[in-house]
């Protein structure tokens, strides 16, 4: 529940961030002369630049809140670390397809993301541990 409420108040404070822009370009832009669908974005190259670089920025901070949402922890929302390669190509049936292990270096979880999608887009794989440290921890017998 806290992942998904920390990505929520993320994309609020972008919503925030970009009405915020939006409302001082509005009192910044002057209005065109003739307008009959909006004042501002008709035949006004200045507006209808301001419109689409503001679109671009609204997709772009979108998107980066998407990307790194899918990196984080599910437990602590601390950002994965430790990246490492698994599987092989030629050894596909012994060891798997090839894919990218991230590790919560907290010890909550592991997430496996495929170096390639056949289907589509595959989603990652989450795999939630209890304490992965806990077993270096305890001596041998």
């Amino acid at each position: 529940m806290k992942y998904w409420a920390y990505f929520a108040g993320k994309l609020t404070a972008i919503g925030l961030l970009l009405a915020a822009l939006w409302f001082g370009a509005r009192l910044v832009v002057p209005r065109a002369e003739h307008a009959f669908v909006d004042e501002r974005l008709n035949y006004d190259m200045k507006n209808v630049t301001l419109a689409y670089g503001f679109c671009l920025l609204a997709a772009g901070l979108l998107y980066t809140a998407v990307w790194d949402q899918r990196y984080r922890c599910r437990t602590c929302l601390r950002r994965l670390r430790m990246p490492v390669e698994r599987g092989d190509w030629g050894r596909t049936l012994l060891v798997g397809r090839p894919h990218m292990e991230y590790i919560c270096t907290y010890g909550h979880g592991t997430l496996k993301v495929p170096e390639l999608q056949f289907a589509g887009k595959e989603p990652n794989d989450w795999d939630q541990h209890q304490d992965m440290w806990k077993e270096l921890e305890t001596p041998r017998r």
